[in-house]
Order: structure tokens, then C-alpha cells, then sequence
């Protein structure tokens, strides 16, 4: 009878126990959901309330009227991007350009990455923070005021051709800016002088993670640092590398429009003219329901990229992102 008391409390104040255990995670559980609950509201605010605005793709909406019913034209937009030949040779031209410019930032991805190995490789620790800071720094300035750089340094009064010039190097001022030709790999290097520096944070990031024993082992087996970089640092980041890809592969439609508005001009449109850019251009046009639909449709498209990369991802590196 005695071991069967004992029993029979040692059994209650487990329950006891494992009840107040349960509490106080479901009670962390609360505690944590509202640390994230503002963040989910500003998500929701901004990133999801706004799709409401998607109704205007199936009006024919004129500003300043709100919507009703008389206006309503169904699929009408939709169609007339594909109906009207004029329209179709514009998209199919931005489409182009789009293409081209996330292209060219597939293409050169891994620029980031390598400049963060060697970048770590810097030994002299002041010159490497004065370089990490250089590189980092332009991802914070506005696209307006790197236009205002290029203007001070590439105009046809500015340093460049002032030096060119006065050199006898050329006789007339060189149109950097304002020529069509190789418009695509230039804002490409305006793209990677802005965000190489801040790109490679991450890989920094991951490269720090490597366990130091390989490195220590491989340096004791007389490896130099090349490699070093090709058969343990560059193999230990690609992970982070194969993610970031698969990322931008997701966003291929998407590229931005402040970088291209500032720098286009009535010589380089047909080439810079993105499909963000287009989509403003037509909304400030008075093609609201129109850009709005181009919208959607290039919405549809990026999720359906995600899923397809997602399942690329899953078949080659075994896991999705």
C-alpha cells in the first residue's frame, strides 16, 4: 500500500510537472508570436493590402471617378496586350530589355562572392575595413545621386571628357550617357558598383562559418591559399551562393525602376526601358487599368518562377529555400 501512494504521487506531481513545462511553452509560444506580430502587420499593410488595387486591371478606370460597375470591362486589358500589334511590339521590346538586364546580374552573380573571398583574404585589418567600407557604402546612397555622379564624371562636361580633351586624346566630348550602344552592360556596372560591396556581406557572413580546422589542417599539409579558396572556401559558400541564385532567378522579371528612370533619355530608351519602368511610364500615360494588368501578369509569372526554381533547388541540392 505504501509504494502504491508513493506511486500514485510521484505520478501526480510528474503531471503536475509536466503540465507547468507545457505552460510555460505555449506561454513563450504568445510571448514570441508578439515579437514578430508588428512585422506581420507592416507585411500585411504593405505587402498585401496593396493587392487590392488589382481591381483596377478590370475597369476602365479614369481618374479622379472611383470605380463602379458601368466601368467594369472584364479581361478587356488583357487581351489588348495581345491584340493590338503596336502594344504587343512594345512589351515583347521590354521583355527584351529585362531579360538582358537580369540576365547580365545572373550572369555575373558570382562576382559578389569572389570579391568577398579575396576580400577576406585582406590580412592587414585597417586596409580591410577601409575596403569594406568603400564597397558598402554606395548601396546607401540614392540612385538619383549616383545619376549625379555619373553626370559630374561621364557628361560631355565632365571629368572624363574635360581630361580626355585636354590631353588631345579626343576632339569633341565622348555621349557616355547619352549613347544607345552597350547600354545594358554599362548599367550593369552601375548596379554592381552600388550593391557588390553590400552583396558580399552575406558570403563574409558564411565564410566565417567555415570550421577553422580545415583550414588549419590544409595549411599543415602545405596547401597555399589559392588552394586553400578552391578546395575549402569557395566549396563552403556555395550553399549561400545556390540560394542567392535561385533567388534572383525567381525575381528575373523583376528589376527595379529608380535605376533606369534616372538614367534614361530619348537616346537609350529603346534599350533601358524595363518592365517596371514601362509600367510606371504607362500608368503616368493614364493607362492605369492597362499597367495594372501588366502588373498582374508579371506578379503570376514571378511566383510561378519561384515555384519552378523552389523545385530545381529540391532536385539539385536536395532541399528547397
Amino acid at each position: 500500500m505504501y509504494y502504491l501512494v508513493v506511486t500514485l504521487i510521484n505520478y501526480m506531481l510528474g503531471g503536475f510537472v509536466l503540465a507547468k513545462a507545457i505552460n510555460k511553452r505555449k506561454l513563450r509560444g504568445y510571448r514570441e508570436f508578439l515579437y514578430i506580430l508588428p512585422f506581420l502587420i507592416l507585411v500585411a499593410l504593405f505587402s498585401y493590402y496593396p493587392l487590392y488595387g488589382w481591381v483596377y486591371a478590370f475597369f476602365d478606370y479614369r481618374p479622379p471617378f472611383p470605380l463602379s460597375m458601368d466601368n467594369f470591362v472584364g479581361f478587356k486589358w488583357f487581351k489588348y496586350m495581345a491584340d493590338n500589334p503596336v502594344k504587343a511590339k512594345q512589351i515583347l521590346k521590354v521583355i527584351r530589355n529585362t531579360f538582358a538586364m537580369s540576365g547580365l546580374h545572373i550572369a555575373f552573380s558570382w562576382f559578389p562572392m569572389i570579391f568577398a573571398v579575396f576580400l577576406n583574404e585582406i590580412k592587414c585589418k585597417p586596409f580591410k575595413k577601409f575596403v569594406q567600407t568603400v564597397t558598402t557604402l554606395p548601396n546607401f546612397i540614392s540612385w538619383v545621386l549616383v545619376f549625379s555622379i555619373a553626370y559630374n564624371v561621364f557628361s560631355s562636361t565632365g571629368v572624363v571628357n574635360v581630361v580626355l580633351q585636354s590631353l588631345g586624346l579626343t576632339d569633341r566630348p565622348i555621349m557616355f550617357l547619352q549613347s544607345r550602344e552597350h547600354v545594358w552592360f554599362k548599367q550593369w556596372l552601375w548596379l554592381t558598383w552600388k550593391n557588390a560591396g553590400w552583396a558580399a556581406i552575406m558570403y563574409i557572413a558564411a565564410i566565417t562559418g567555415i570550421d577553422e580546422q580545415m583550414m588549419e589542417a590544409a595549411r599543415v599539409d602545405g596547401a597555399s591559399r589559392m588552394q586553400i579558396i578552391r578546395h575549402i572556401t569557395i566549396p563552403s559558400i556555395l550553399p549561400t551562393y545556390f540560394v542567392l541564385l535561385m533567388l534572383n532567378i525567381a525575381n528575373f522579371l523583376t528589376n527595379g525602376m529608380e535605376q533606369f528612370f534616372v538614367f534614361e533619355n530619348a537616346f537609350n530608351k529603346d534599350y533601358i526601358e524595363v518592365l517596371d519602368l514601362y509600367v510606371y511610364n504607362t500608368a503616368m500615360d493614364g493607362g492605369y487599368s492597362l499597367s495594372t494588368a501588366i502588373s498582374i501578369l508579371k506578379s503570376v509569372i514571378s511566383v510561378v518562377l519561384l515555384f519552378v526554381t523552389n523545385k530545381f533547388s529540391k532536385a539539385v541540392r536536395g532541399e528547397g529555400f
